[in-house]
């Protein structure tokens, strides 16, 4: 520090997977890196999330013999994405995602394992693949981050106790139906049992994945400011030279700044401007400090935006005065449909979130509602299946007493609802079960659909309604991040509406524009972008520096 001013290579903005990607390839690269978090907790919302990363032909595919190529991954992207999005930066994608992946595999604790069978999103697609392109992180002792462990940011989930992969999660799922449920079941319980027993605080998921980037960046020498928010970036003849925080302090940037600080999820007035309505920051899972700042910061230096009427759309249950709840698995169990305030089904319930989502906005009426939806799941499937984070058979929490309606029968709950077609709708609905085939949407005709679907039965993702009593729970399209922001080049770097640089301004994760265009081609199509296009910019820093 010099003067009162405090000078780094590389100052990063925010503390999620892209913030520490950036940092961590900054040390690896001999350049000093600062991350300042605006919050008093770092992991932003990859510590909220799966913690999964979507990276074709990664070393972990290619160890597991999947026989995933460059040409492949590229024809998937072209069908999914199309040219929403430059082929430059698809193809950067492409590129960067492997290199970054084994970079951290063989030089830091970042590291990830394959998840078998969880499919693209769209494996039926021109280059997809039915078995999966997502890896996991590893589990994690939160021990190992010592101090650092009391301030990482918490997801809470309702696992009670229990640590497990997403993996785990898929076949937990079916503890009642399978063997390889009841299996998974016994070695998630003795997990628990032995980090009770040595004292281990295992971490799974987006937890895991942040832990292990907080201990790599520490190891590194990197430094991490919390609370930390930024007031302005400071600019020097065109060039961005650093940023002013909020306390009045100033940082200095001699190879750039990052932004890696997440979308606007949390402001209301942006959500109402820019995406469909009606919207709300109730029902997003993104972390509290998303709130635009890149966004804000980008704008007032004339760069060009894309995407700003996307999310990344997230299914979700959303009891007043609670966390929503991310309806992933729970749409493919058997036994369930979801349909609009007139009690008709308008899309297929196991179709990919961010999809799901879509179809909510696009068939909303006014004569029918699909904000909210509901959705009707009967006394079978509660008993049979993991459900909104309650275990088979466990009761709805009593606070919930207003929030599930339950009757004793399909009619009733049509009237306690005011959802006049429900019967017609489930008899019909019924009858696709029983025959196995659901004509009218297609659920369980994709390999994804059959993923958390029930494969003792002829088709896992149906089965009748037709045990009471009866459960209507309110639906509404939440989000787990906005994906629209700043425009990028291959590089990361920011780019003004003329298509030129800003010079010394870079973006990655959800600030920035998202790669994946208006679709998400498969589990971690977030996160895996945010850590591959900061590895890339600061790999343009370092190569700038010289």
């Amino acid at each position: 520090m010099k003067d009162g001013v405090h000078t780094y290579d590389v100052v990063v903005v925010g503390s999620g997977a892209a913030g520490f990607a950036a940092a961590i390839t900054a040390r690896l690269r001999g350049l000093s890196a600062l991350v300042v978090e605006k919050t008093d907790r770092y992991g932003g919302s990859t510590a909220l999330s799966g913690g999964a990363i979507w990276v074709p032909g990664n070393l972990h595919l290619d160890a597991a013999g999947l026989g995933d190529t460059y040409e492949k991954a590229r024809a998937y992207l072209d069908a999914t994405v199309g040219d929403r999005v430059p082929d430059a930066r698809k193809d950067a994608y492409l590129r960067h995602g492997p290199r970054m992946v084994r970079e951290f595999h063989e030089r830091t604790e970042v590291r990830f394992m394959y998840t078998p069978g969880y499919a693209d999103y769209y494996p039926e697609a021109l280059g997809g693949m039915a078995q999966g392109r997502s890896v996991e992180p590893r589990l994690m002792d939160l021990r190992r981050l010592g101090p650092h462990a009391a301030t990482m940011r918490r997801a809470g989930l309702p696992t009670y106790g229990l640590t497990m992969t997403s993996y785990d999660f898929r076949h937990l799922n079916m503890v009642t139906r399978t063997w390889a449920g009841k299996r998974t079941a016994l070695r998630v319980g003795l997990r628990a049992v032995r980090a009770r027993l040595t004292g281990r605080r295992p971490l799974s998921l987006g937890e895991a994945l942040i832990a292990r980037m907080r201990y790599a960046l520490d190891r590194l020498g990197g430094e991490l400011w919390l609370s930390a928010p930024v007031a302005e970036l400071l600019t020097e003849d065109g060039r961005v030279t650093g940023v002013r925080l909020a306390d009045g302090r100033t940082v200095r940037a001699r190879g750039g700044v990052v932004l890696a600080s997440g979308g606007y999820s949390h402001d209301q007035e942006l959500r109402e401007k820019h995406l469909p309505a009606p919207t709300s920051t109730d029902w997003t899972h993104a972390a509290e400090g998303q709130t635009g700042d890149a966004l804000r910061f980008g704008e007032e230096l004339g760069a060009a935006t894309d995407l700003l009427d996307k999310v990344w759309g997230a299914p979700s249950v959303c009891p007043p005065g609670e966390r929503p709840f991310f309806l992933v698995a729970d749409r493919g169990i058997p036994g369930m449909v979801i349909v609009n305030a007139a009690g008709e089904r308008y899309a297929n319930e196991a179709a990919p979130y961010h999809e799901f989502v879509d179809r909510m906005y696009a068939c909303d009426r006014p004569d029918a509602t699909t904000v909210p939806s509901w959705l009707i799941l009967d006394a079978r499937s509660k008993a049979r299946y993991v459900f909104a984070g309650l275990f088979p058979g466990q009761s709805f929490p009593k606070r919930w007493k207003d929030f599930v309606v339950g009757a004793g029968s399909i009619a009733e709950l049509s009237r306690r609802i005011g959802a006049p077609g429900l019967e017609a709708a489930v008899s019909r609905f019924n009858g696709f079960a029983e025959a196995g085939r659901d004509e009218d949407f297609g659920r369980g005709d994709s390999v994804y659909d059959r993923y958390y679907g029930d494969p003792t039965l002829k088709n896992p993702n149906l089965a009748p309604l037709d045990k009471a009593p009866y459960y209507a729970i309110p639906v509404h399209p939440g989000d787990i991040g906005t994906k629209g922001g700043l425009v990028t080049d291959p590089d990361a770097r920011v780019l003004r509406e003329d298509g030129t640089p800003v010079p010394g301004l870079y973006a990655a994760g959800n600030c920035s524009s998202a790669v994946m265009g208006d679709t998400y081609p498969g589990p971690g199509a977030t996160i895996g972008p945010a850590m591959a296009f900061a590895w890339a910019a600061v790999n343009a820093i370092a190569e700038e520096r010289g």
